[in-house]
């Protein structure tokens, strides 16, 4: 299948320059977005008996946060169509930090939920979205690439926060190192300083203005050529793209089995008998192998053989990453689980480099950012129960090897859909093309028809 065009946009993208920036800002913010909630795991133990909750309990933490940042995504794309992505992924940044810093004086779970979940939420989510958003617009023929890179930043963050996290944990315990991780987000407001509107010449209105501002600019009436400020808050015509629902679905299965894995990696790990520190590392391990996989991962979707053909590569990574969870019961000892984390990091760092290219290739740059938030708040809910189910299995039958089966289960269950499903939606596409090509011919003869009646 051929990338979609950006023709929607009415100008070229740079594919370069200051774009390398925004990419190094969108690195930074992403980073936050997807490596804070996997990190927190680290503090859970320690919660866990400090307030006396369950596992399940415990997992709400993570799992309100990540659906809280999925669930936003509609909201976010709204704010980034009328504000821009700078002063969103700014604001995203303050929230995040005053969550942490609030979280530090909690004294109930219920407590922890409000702070860390709803409102770091809410933070990451404007950081997310809004980032995604401007490197579309900055790249088109590079934008597997620095997609890639971009989203190389929640292994980076993993690698680095995993390890710093455990060793602030020791020295100054879950409060003290909750207040550093929120001054630690504040940089969030850095990176959406980078994150400077895209300048191009307009017919209609100011010879130079602003991509993300345009008709706050025009005095004209909005024409073919600008893009309106505007946008569908739910836009529920994409229900009616076969290729959406497709990818839809399998999304919802990967994103319930993605995170609860990561969640109870160093639990698990500890349960099996290794030191803190070193369950704390397999963490480091799974994102330094996933820095890597990430960019690699995107310059390979570039290739002109997988290009056409990535909602297959998609697959694929899906079905590696589940495999590697079905497996990992059987790692009972420490090196056989940093296999687990190195294969488990491959899979999670493809799947991840992959996902939000592939809703760009179907929905093209024009719809991206209100399918990206549609798709967000709709996978807001399996991201809401997949932690708890799986922390649920943890309280009821005390052994960890029963959330990576489920979690294993449902992941690869996704992948095959979504590999079958394309097959299907292909040759549907291939059989509707003459269809089509006849339908546009028949239009075009009326309309000739008529031209010659009235003249």
């Amino acid at each position: 299948m051929p990338p979609a065009l950006a023709n929607g946009l009415g100008y070229k993208p740079l594919d370069g320059g200051w774009g390398w920036m925004v990419v190094v800002g969108a690195h930074i913010s992403i980073g936050f977005a997807y490596s804070t909630p996997k990190v927190l795991s680290i503090f859970f133990k320690e919660i866990q008996e400090n307030l006396e909750a369950s596992s399940s309990e415990i997992s709400w933490i993570s799992s309100i946060m990540l659906a809280v940042m999925y669930a936003g995504g509609p909201v976010s794309s709204l704010l980034v169509n009328r504000f821009g992505s700078r002063p969103i992924v700014m604001l995203g940044g303050l929230l995040c930090g005053v969550s942490m810093v609030a979280a530090s004086f909690g004294n109930s779970i219920v407590y922890l939920y409000l702070c860390i979940g709803i409102i770091g939420g809410c933070g990451l989510s404007l950081n997310l979205n809004a980032s995604l958003t401007i490197i579309s617009k900055y790249f088109l023929i590079k934008r597997p690439l620095a997609n890639g890179l971009a989203m190389a930043g929640s292994p980076v963050f993993l690698c680095i926060l995993a390890p710093v996290n455990q060793y602030l944990l020791h020295m100054f315990g879950w409060r003290g190192s909750l207040l550093i991780l929120g001054a630690l987000m504040l940089n969030c407001c850095v990176a959406g300083a980078l994150m400077r509107p895209v300048v191009q010449p307009r017919k209609h209105c100011a010879p130079q203005s602003e991509v993300e501002e345009q008709p706050k600019n025009c005095n004209t009436k909005p024409k073919i050529g600008c893009i309106d400020n505007t946008k569908t808050f739910l836009d529920f015509t994409f229900f009616k793209d076969r290729g959406f629902i497709i990818y839809l679905i399998g999304n919802i299965l990967f994103i319930f089995g993605a995170y609860a894995p990561i969640v109870f990696l160093s639990a698990y790990a500890i349960d099996q008998g290794v030191e803190e520190y070193s369950a704390a590392y397999l963490l480091s391990i799974m994102g330094f192998v996933d820095m890597f996989v990430r960019p690699a991962t995107g310059l390979m979707a570039s290739s002109k053989w997988i290009r056409p053909r990535i909602q297959y590569f998609f697959s694929f990574a899906m079905v590696f990453n589940g495999t590697c969870h079905l497996l990992c019961p059987l790692a009972t000892s420490y090196a056989f689980l940093v296999t687990y984390a190195v294969f488990f990091g491959m899979g999670f760092g493809m799947v991840f480099a992959l996902i939000f290219e592939c809703l760009m290739d179907l929905m093209g740059n024009q719809r991206f950012p209100s399918a990206v938030g549609l798709v967000t708040i709709i996978e807001c809910f399996p991201m809401l129960l997949g932690p708890p189910a799986a922390g649920l299995l943890v309280d009821i039958f005390n052994d960890y090897k029963y959330l990576f089966f489920m979690c294993g289960s449902v992941i690869v269950t996704g992948g095959l859909f979504l590999f079958v499903m394309n097959i299907y939606n292909y040759y549907v596409l291939e059989k509707e093309k003459p269809a089509k090509v006849r339908e546009q011919k028949q239009i075009t003869i009326e309309n000739q028809d008529q031209t010659n009646i009235a003249s």
